[in-house]
């Protein structure tokens, strides 16, 4: 289920973005930051090839895909919102990190910075004020924008052993999008106290972009309080990497909620997951001969969600070759049918897993017998709900139950 409302003045405010989409993505042209005379947000419209600093005051509206190229740092002060036009396609907009690329993003508690469509009315102002919620948008609109994608030169697991590919959402016709290579420790920069909603647009037939997207990202990146909105794919998706990330929230996703893939090798530590359409974890294993595994712990998922009627596929979701550690996970209110699947993958260990249910309908949320020690009934609430408070989730009294 991908769920698609949207309110006619959103409608309106994404149609008209159209007007102004235009977007140069050749590495050999000068950084282009034009202020639109309709709104005064400064458009950026080509990619960025000099160490760039975007401030607080001003709106900074994605006119396409924009790189931070190779060797280029970009800066973006606490409390800036930047907001993607729409586009579709090859010209769905998108902030994209390239390889040796770096983001020195770091928003606060008290003023996060936001990444949202050109169709939210959110200002700085708002944020500034401790409004973090889009103002006329629902936290279930999706897909009027891309994301954010990070690339770095650490180790991924993919399908002949290559040490870089493309990552998903990305035309392959952009050398930006490569990620992998053999530095485990590199350094992609440092994002705290980012909120990233109504994005994933489709740039193919079943090809949407992550709210998060970290392609072989390194170990000295530095990645936490992460919340993402309603977008219509997968919150956040690791394809290989060592990077860590802690204080994680992902709500209202299209799709999965926290997703990894070739051979991550990071610990994801304190996190909320509230109702994706999707599982709230799918976690593959290598499709390579390297094979690394990655830990998730100290998280509270909530998979139905009363108010938008959104409802995961399933609890956790693995493969027959996944590596990774789970440890002191609590799920809240699981519904009919949603289940733990393929509790027997060798690679896959299970520590202090409570699912909220009684001790007779265990059976009924963990797909396969014998149960594991480490998945049992009952149980409380893990993750460090107050470190969220900062979030549009929180605002919007939904973590007031956990």
């Amino acid at each position: 289920m991908k769920t698609r409302n949207l309110s006619l003045l959103a409608l309106l405010l994404f149609g008209a973005s159209l007007l102004f989409t235009s977007c140069d993505k050749d590495d050999d042209n000068d950084d282009t930051t034009t202020p639109t005379p309709t709104t005064g947000n400064v458009i950026v419209s080509s990619n960025i090839t000099a160490n760039t600093t975007w401030t607080k005051d001003k709106v900074y509206e994605l006119a396409g895909r924009i790189s931070v190229v190779d060797g280029v740092t970009l800066t973006i002060e606490a409390g800036t919102v930047i907001k993607g036009q729409a586009g579709a396609g090859s010209n769905a907009t998108a902030l994209l990190i390239a390889r040796g690329g770096k983001l020195m993003a770091e928003g606060t508690a008290t003023l996060p910075i936001i990444f949202t469509t050109v169709a939210d009315e959110i200002t700085p102002a708002d944020v500034a004020a401790g409004n973090f919620g889009s103002p006329n948008l629902d936290p279930v609109v999706n897909g009027l924008w891309g994301g954010l994608i990070v690339l770095g030169k650490a180790p991924i697991s993919v399908s002949g052993d290559a040490v870089e590919v493309q990552i998903e959402g990305i035309p392959t016709s952009d050398p930006n999008g490569l990620y992998g290579g053999t530095n485990a420790a590199d350094n992609s920069g440092v994002l705290k106290y980012i909120s990233i909603r109504h994005g994933g647009t489709d740039i193919g037939s079943g090809n949407e972009i992550n709210g998060l997207s970290l392609g072989g990202v390194g170990s000295g990146t530095v990645i936490e309080n992460i919340e993402v909105v309603s977008n219509q794919d997968d919150g956040v998706e690791f394809f290989g990497g060592a990077v860590n990330v802690s204080n994680l929230l992902v709500w209202n996703v299209g799709d999965d909620a926290i997703d990894t893939d070739q051979s991550w090798d990071g610990t994801i530590d304190n996190f909320i997951v509230v109702s994706p359409a999707g599982h709230c974890f799918e976690l593959d294993g290598p499709e390579g001969t390297m094979a690394a595994g990655h830990t998730i712990k100290n998280g509270t998922v909530i998979s139905y969600d009363s108010e938008f009627h959104m409802t995961s596929e399933d609890l956790i979701n693995v493969d027959a070759n996944s590596i990774v550690d789970l440890q002191n996970i609590h799920f809240f209110n699981p519904q009919t049918d949603q289940k733990v699947n393929r509790i027997t993958a060798t690679g896959v260990t299970f520590t202090g897993i409570t699912i909220n249910c009684a001790a007779a309908d265990l059976g009924g949320h963990v797909n396969g017998t014998p149960i594991p020690a480490g998945i049992t009934a009952g149980g409380t609430p893990q993750a460090n709900k107050a470190v969220f408070t900062w979030t549009w989730a929180n605002k919007a009294n939904k973590l007031s139950a956990i």
